[in-house]
């Protein structure tokens, strides 16, 4: 298997697709990795391993906790890349009716431990990116097990996605630490970046465009850009950065709903 140039990464898919099917057996429909490594701007120093496991039907308690145990040991095997690997669990049923209905999901995130959730028209723009350009490491096609999602509704969903993250920051949920500004900021710029052109462009790309669509940003936009690869320094002022990150993400948020 190489889905990826990284021989590293590539070697953790490999393994954690032969646990997947040792655990779930012909109950794995499908395995798909999507996010910066399928779309682009991959950073091996900062970015997550977004991968989606798609399944006959809901996972039973046993299988979980399988698949818990089995995360611990990828996570012990791969320390450079534990609260780094993103894998959700949903059953193909629940992938075709997510608008109308949540479901039972499970998932390993940063910052989260394997855990029971549920997932409705929430995760639409991350089935949509999995559908437009997600890799299958396993079984078929990813519009085979994903249905067609417009533009408009993807672009819908990152307007609504800015307004919730713009309340958690004011809120003083989001934003505390650097590695949160982070994600605040380059998301905002994505967020403006979907909104004007209604495409999809990894953070990265989005935050060059903001640099130079919002000069009088540029400054924090390109702090953002090098705080996400200094994010295990330890020697932060978190507090001193975060009033810029809470006007940023409050002023993005009133471009994009007007």
């Amino acid at each position: 298997m190489h889905p990826t140039p990284y021989e590293e990464i590539n070697g953790i898919l490999e393994s954690l697709l032969a646990a997947l099917r040792h655990v779930l057996a012909d109950r794995l429909v499908g395995l798909y990795l999507y996010g910066s490594l399928a779309t682009g701007d991959f950073d091996p120093d900062s970015s997550d391993i977004d991968v989606l496991a798609a399944t006959s039907s809901d996972l039973d308690d046993a299988e979980l906790e399988a698949l818990r145990e089995m995360h611990r040991t990828i996570a012990r095997a791969n320390s450079k890349w534990e609260d780094r690997i993103d894998v959700a669990y949903l059953s193909v049923t629940a992938l075709k009716i997510f608008r109308s209905r949540r479901s039972r999901m499970a998932v390993i995130s940063p910052g989260e431990p394997f855990h029971v959730t549920e997932a409705g028209k929430d995760w639409l723009m991350n089935w949509y990116i999995v559908r437009e350009w997600g890799m299958a490491l396993f079984g078929p096609p990813p519009p085979a097990v994903i249905d067609p999602i417009t533009k408009r509704e993807f672009a819908q969903a990152v307007r609504e996605h800015a307004a919730w993250l713009t309340e958690q920051v004011n809120r003083g949920v989001r934003a505390q630490q650097r590695k949160a500004q982070v994600y605040a900021i380059l998301t905002m710029c994505r967020a403006l970046y979907t909104h004007r052109h209604g495409e999809h462009v990894s953070k990265k790309q989005a935050a060059l465009w903001a640099r130079e669509e919002l000069p009088e940003w540029s400054g924090l936009i390109q702090n953002a850009l090098a705080w996400r690869s200094e994010w295990r320094d330890e020697q932060v002022d978190h507090a001193s950065t975060r009033p810029e990150t809470v006007r940023f993400v409050n002023m993005v948020r009133d471009k994009i709903l007007v």
